[in-house]
């Protein structure tokens, strides 16, 4: 008899039995979906009472530091503790350069949640150049068989001085998310160097090149002007791929990594959780979002119960944190069962 099934069958075996009370089916319920898993995204720009809102994620704002502290504190409301910034600076140009400077938008963020908050909340901070540079790309350009691209190796250092300069500013963790080959241990001598041996790196260390990152794009300013990411982006077909990736962060250090997107992409998160034991984040991403929000609207689904079983889903395959943009929507909900 095969081990994973009882013995026995119907009329014998009635799994309805565990499902007829309600108080007895949470008894038995075998994932969880908690606040504690949430992580809540954040898109600073410079100014004093900035709440701009992205037209295509609704609920979502680009706010100025005051009001990301405004923001921050409506969410401890609801028990979310932890944050990941993203940077909107006031200038970009074909190198990214604020990126590094201790007054970019990210920095000031990050001293003004950490003077708000101190140790009550945990901030992650996205390392990359995207947002930063004039052509949309993650970093310096380079011209390579014929083509302009991404420069991987002239990047790893400017990557490990921006994660430096966050470390500095306050961040908890710093999460890179450019898919540079070699980028985590770049970051970990680099911060190591600089006396934060104890700074975690949460790598970005399963991305796909999607299409559900559209509205991110629109939130972060930073579509790329020309091509796409796909030279350093995952193609999404590939599976074994995303395992070599997985066991490079990790050979280089990684103490947590994300598989993003994460719906579309739940294969493989599980298969991260099964052949890792650090910490597997996955990123409800900007589409996802957006999708349900469209659906709901027309009064097409549930927002509630469909955001609240994809969330379920995305710990189901293995995740262990998420970060999405219905975490304020989610914990209240969970708050309220």
């Amino acid at each position: 008899m095969d081990p994973w099934f009882p013995p026995g069958s119907f009329p014998q075996s009635r799994p309805r039995r565990l499902r007829h009370n309600p108080l007895l089916r949470a008894m038995v319920r075998q994932t969880r979906l908690s606040v504690d898993d949430l992580i809540e995204p954040i898109f600073l720009r410079p100014g004093t009472g900035v709440r701009n809102p992205v037209s295509s994620m609704p609920g979502v704002f680009q706010v100025s530091p005051d009001m990301a502290v405004e923001q921050v504190r409506g969410a401890l409301d609801v028990g979310i503790k932890a944050f990941l910034l993203f940077g909107i600076p006031p200038v970009k140009d074909s190198r990214g350069d604020c990126a590094l400077e201790d007054d970019n938008i990210v920095q000031v963020g990050l001293r003004a949640l950490r003077d708000a908050f101190g140790d009550s909340i945990v901030i992650v901070t996205d390392e990359c150049f995207c947002e930063y540079t004039d052509h949309g790309h993650c970093g310096i350009l380079s011209e390579r068989t014929g083509r302009l691209d991404l420069d991987n190796d002239a990047n790893l250092t400017r990557l490990a001085a921006q994660c430096v300069s966050h470390a500095r500013a306050g961040a908890d963790i710093v999460a890179p998310s450019g898919m540079l080959d070699g980028m985590i241990g770049a970051i970990r001598r680099g911060l190591d160097a600089a006396g934060y041996s104890h700074t975690p790196i949460m790598s970005y260390a399963v991305k796909f090149a999607s299409a559900y990152y559209g509205p991110f794009r629109d939130a972060a300013e930073s579509p790329p002007q020309f091509g796409d990411r796909g030279s350093y982006q995952m193609d999404p077909g590939n599976r074994d791929e995303a395992l070599r990736e997985l066991a490079l962060d990790l050979g280089e250090g990684a103490d947590m990594v994300m598989v993003k997107p994460a719906l579309a992409y739940l294969d493989i998160v599980r298969a991260v959780r099964e052949r890792c034991t650090v910490p597997v984040v996955a990123y409800n991403v900007s589409g996802e979002y957006a999708m349900v929000k469209a659906a709901a609207a027309q009064g097409w689904i549930d927002e509630r119960r469909v955001v609240l079983e994809t969330l379920l889903g995305m710990r189901r395959a293995g995740a262990d944190l998420i970060i999405s943009y219905h975490a304020r929507d989610a914990a209240r909900w969970l708050e309220s069962r």
